[in-house]
């Protein structure tokens, strides 16, 4: 049991807060619906202490939000692939994991990413660039598995793309219906997929 001693030593300090209220602030709104003030009130801060931490400002704690949440996904992917020795089998887990967490969260905390990424499209590069870095983030941590598993580099490239695609598109889906059968949908046949390739001859 955490003595009260270590308790105040776990607490975040204000930069943590400052990153981890961005990220969810940005997770359900994007940038641009993320005000400093709700942000800085949130985070139990000061708009002093935002740009001690941060000089440049929004931005500069935008791209530390945005690496936070790329973090925070990736570590749901790692233990999901991680659950099952067969890749298939991991694929669909980590659906199923996306989907319980939506639930969890009242259907609010989609990807962490995706909304700050389509609003930063052309006029935001820096955030756009941490948002496209992420997702090669997660499609790597997939395509490791499939490569640790025998499936030749090509396909294995290939498919982490779709896998990380698919349940990006499903999130958001199972996000505005406020269901989890669209997550789980997509894992079963991101499964059959992936079982597919298993054992595959190299072409030529």
């Amino acid at each position: 049991m955490a003595t009260a001693a270590t308790t105040t030593a776990a607490a975040p300090g204000t930069r943590e807060r400052l990153v981890r209220t961005a990220s969810r602030l940005m997770q359900r709104g994007g940038y641009e619906n993320t005000p400093v003030k709700q942000l800085v009130r949130e985070a139990e801060a000061t708009l002093g202490s935002l740009y001690h931490f941060f000089p440049g400002g929004k931005q500069e704690l935008a791209l530390a939000a945005i690496h936070f949440g790329d973090e925070e996904f990736a570590e749901l992917l790692r233990e999901g692939l991680a659950a099952h020795t067969d890749p298939a089998e991991a694929v669909e887990s980590v659906a199923t994991a996306l989907a319980r967490a939506l639930e969890d969260s009242d259907w609010r905390d989609g990807c962490p990413v995706t909304a700050t990424a389509l609003e930063t499209i052309g006029r935001l590069p820096e955030l756009q660039a941490a948002c496209a870095q992420a997702f090669a983030n997660w499609q790597h941590l997939v395509a490791a598995k499939l490569l640790a598993s025998g499936y030749p580099e090509s396909e294995a490239r290939d498919l982490a793309i779709t896998v990380i695609n698919t349940l990006e598109g499903a999130e958001t889906t199972s996000q505005v219906t406020m269901s989890r059968t669209p997550l789980l949908v997509a894992g079963r046949h991101l499964a059959r997929l992936v079982a597919s390739y298993r054992d595959r001859p190299l072409a030529g």
